[in-house]
């Protein structure tokens, strides 16, 4: 039986102190992934110890690829013992890595089995695009009971465009065309900075890829990756996450590991609400506050240069202490709010509409997907008499935010989901004053 967490916070002061970020779970677990790809070792740095890294490191030791501890936050991975085409064990279905697996075991074997992926119920999330774009190679996928079976020859580049610049599908296009035989084009690709860090770490592998201004890669094929040395960039969702909490608390809080460049359009929007922050000669140091009143905004979440989607949780909790309303719209996934429920329970006034509130094309225009949020403010969230149950990661940590504002003592279930993707909290806010203790249950 699953091991159950809970997280009792008491809130309502302002929070202060330090945290360090870990290493970008959304290129730490992808760069695993194309360790395999390799004739010989790769070393990895700053590789967050949290849920998701272990269930990839044992996603890949299952095809029999030897992955070792070294110093601290580091891991070696040798694809030289890499003997199986076939993946499974009961975990993998809890995120989306094994669709990922599909290019380095067809290249490895010319065949694979992978089980169904899973990850966090925010809306569909399809793995259409992935099977496509192996078809398109040569490959040919068949789906039987709870996993899918692909065989292929020799990989032929291929030139295909995405029908949406998916994350997830730029990856598995760039692990099928880099061994794969001749040129490939892939059209509106992603360009997120865990995409630009995994094609910079395929390049010192010995792919050849080539990106242009357009949303565009061309990948020219080579016989063989080698092996490499790639230091994980920092989590820019757990920046603005602490960047959040210190300005809806009216506290301070000095964020280290994280370089500025990374945060983009996430410092434009937390400067018009009233957020400050500061930089020093550290390049991997901000220090984040309220520097004014919380005014309210609308924000549009969308593929990259935009606002992230994984932003749009800490920073509606921010947004429920602005004088005002503020309109949230939801272009990325089409059932992303559901954790609104849980701040209406801590005094938050939110609603939801099916209406795309804003200027951005959306997907979901007329479909009925309540993907657009009304936040109403400033309100004084107060702690919940009811334990609250944590949904998934990135919701479990605007949960805990909210927490750390509200008035009282809350208590948040479930929050192994949260150290899915973020460790263990109590560790990391070691060095803030926010009273938080962690029980097993």
């Amino acid at each position: 039986m699953r091991e159950s967490i809970d997280y009792v916070i008491q809130g309502g002061s302002p929070v202060r102190g330090q945290i360090r970020c870990m290493g970008a779970k959304n290129f730490a677990t992808k760069a695993i992934v194309a360790s395999c790809l390799g004739n010989s070792p790769t070393f990895l740095y700053n590789v967050p110890d949290i849920g998701d890294v272990d269930i990839t490191k044992r996603l890949i030791a299952a095809t029999g690829v030897t992955v070792s501890n070294g110093d601290e936050f580091s891991l070696e991975i040798d694809p030289l013992t890499i003997k199986h085409h076939i993946t499974s064990f009961p975990d993998s279905r809890r995120n989306r890595l094994p669709i990922l697996l599909l290019g380095v075991l067809l290249h490895k074997f010319g065949k694979a089995e992978i089980p169904f992926v899973g990850g966090d119920k925010i809306g569909r999330r399809n793995v259409d695009f992935h099977i496509k774009a192996a078809e398109e190679f040569g490959a040919t996928i068949q789906q039987k009971e709870d996993r899918f079976i692909a065989h292929s020859d020799k990989l032929k580049g291929s030139k295909i465009k995405l029908p949406y610049p998916s994350v997830g599908a730029t990856e598995t296009s760039l692990f099928l065309s880099v061994l794969a035989e001749g040129k490939s084009v892939i059209e509106n690709i992603a360009i997120e900075p865990e995409v630009i860090a995994l094609i910079t770490m395929l390049r010192s592998m010995g792919a050849i890829i080539f990106l242009d201004s357009n949303r565009c890669a061309t990948i020219h094929g080579v016989k063989e990756l080698s092996g490499t040395r790639t230091k994980i960039i920092g989590d820019r969702i757990e920046a603005a996450s602490w960047a959040s909490l210190a300005c809806a608390s009216d506290g301070e809080i000095e964020v280290i590991g994280v370089t500025p460049d990374l945060l983009g359009n996430f410092l434009s929007y937390y400067t018009q609400v009233g957020g400050g922050y500061d930089l020093s000669a550290k390049a991997d140091y901000i220090k984040f506050y309220k520097k004014s009143d919380i005014k309210p905004t609308i924000i549009e979440t969308d593929v990259y240069p935009g606002f992230s989607t994984d932003w749009q949780q800490p920073f509606a909790t921010l947004l429920t202490q602005a004088h005002g309303t503020s309109v949230i719209h939801e272009t990325v996934y089409e059932s992303r709010f559901k954790y609104l429920e849980a701040l209406n329970k801590l005094n938050a006034r939110t609603q939801l509409t099916s209406y795309c509130l804003g200027s951005l094309s959306c997907r979901y225009e007329g479909a009925n997907h309540m993907h657009s949020a009304l936040i109403n403010g400033p309100t004084t969230l107060k702690a919940s008499k009811e334990p609250i149950t944590i949904p998934d990661i990135r919701a479990g940590l605007s949960y805990l935010i909210a927490a750390a504002i509200a008035h009282g003592e809350t208590v948040l279930e479930d929050a192994e989901h949260i150290e899915r993707g973020y460790g263990n909290l109590i560790d990391k806010l070691k060095d803030t004053n926010l009273n938080i203790k962690r029980f097993k249950r």
